[in-house]
């Protein structure tokens, strides 16, 4: 079926989503299969048939309740892949049958010294998809025109998902990380995000190293490009220029910050974090070492990431999995059994 017929079939009636009705173990299923009515744009908002959406590490901790949404129940999933099917009034960028992608960032006031300098993911009233508003764990999805992302065509529909927020986040903590070409890079933890930052970093001529416990991790980033990939009990003290921090382990700091060179960097792209142990100020933050979070992404991240994604190009290497099936693919998250990213096709 081409895309301006799938697109029409789908008008009208109701769509199916996976709704998460309460947080706590994943031994239970947290989503539930329901059917709800299509919603309508509104001015200036674009409604999107969603083809594919990326389970997000976020998506885990609003499941098992280590962060907590305004209300539930709610439809998570921000890394939605669609066709505009429905535009609200006023809404011209994009054509009925365009392929663009929903991230986490859904809207901000855009008046506020955070939104007028630059750090619109920093804008107290930001809301975020997934979170705020429903997102694309479901057949279809709203969102302003302004937020949506064109997608490069060299990708299917799954292997774009992932690039909406572990790619776009994951290029942000790149930059804050100080990270430039000749630099030795650390990235702890490997999964959906830091396997689409090591292809930026070895494009842009880092040295990128890895530490991760799994086999199937690092044979992927050997694979990708890292001259190693092992414990970070193997990596020696001051080794690293800068470093990403994926894993929520707040308990790997002050470790990592040990491996930081003078004057290095430790940017920790996690939205929830364990507690970070007392830091020995000598050994890990003096000669200059910062310590600093990455707190969502801005729409100019995403149009700057998804150009490189285009040029270089990035693979990403995902598990599909039906939309059904989302709980399946929460919890094979959660034990470490995908190598990358998980993906529900819709």
């Amino acid at each position: 079926m081409g895309q301006a017929a799938l697109v029409a079939s789908a008008r009208g009636g109701g769509m199916r989503a996976m709704r998460l009705e309460s947080a706590g173990s994943l031994e239970e299923d947290r989503a539930r299969l329901v059917d709800l009515p299509t919603p309508e744009p509104g001015p200036g908002e674009v409604r999107l048939r969603v083809r594919a959406c990326g389970v997000c590490r976020t998506d885990l901790h609003l499941a098992r309740g280590e962060i907590t949404p305004p209300s539930f129940p709610l439809i998570p999933g921000h890394q939605a892949v669609g066709y505009v099917e429905a535009t609200g009034r006023g809404a011209r960028r994009f054509r009925e049958g365009d392929r663009v992608g929903a991230s986490w960032l859904h809207s901000v006031c855009g008046l506020c010294g955070d939104c007028t300098e630059g750090r619109e993911n920093l804008c107290p009233q930001a809301r975020f998809t997934g979170f705020h508003v429903p997102g694309g764990y479901a057949e279809s999805l709203i969102l302003p025109e302004a937020f949506a992302h064109p997608l490069p065509p060299g990708l299917t529909e799954a292997e774009a998902a992932p690039l909406l927020c572990a790619g776009i986040l994951g290029y942000r903590a790149l930059r804050l990380s100080g990270a430039r070409a000749g630099n030795r890079l650390g990235l702890v933890g490997f999964g959906g995000s830091a396997h689409l930052v090591l292809q930026v970093a070895r494009h842009e001529g880092c040295e990128v190293q890895v530490a991760t416990r799994s086999s199937p991790h690092r044979e992927l980033a050997l694979r990708l490009g890292a001259t190693f990939a092992g414990s970070l009990a193997e990596v020696p003290a001051a080794s690293w220029n800068g470093a990403i921090l994926f894993a929520p382990a707040g308990e790997l700091v002050p470790a990592i910050l040990t491996r930081l060179r003078p004057a290095g960097v430790l940017a920790v792209a996690a939205i929830y974090l364990g507690t970070i142990p007392a830091l020995d100020y000598e050994r890990a933050l003096f000669g200059e070492r910062v310590l600093r979070s990455v707190t969502a992404s801005t729409r100019r991240d995403g149009e700057e990431f998804l150009r490189l994604a285009e040029s270089i190009p990035i693979r990403s290497e995902v598990r599909t999995y039906p939309l059904e099936q989302a709980n399946e693919a929460l919890r094979d998250l959660d034990h470490g059994e995908l190598r990358a990213a998980a993906v529900l096709t819709i």
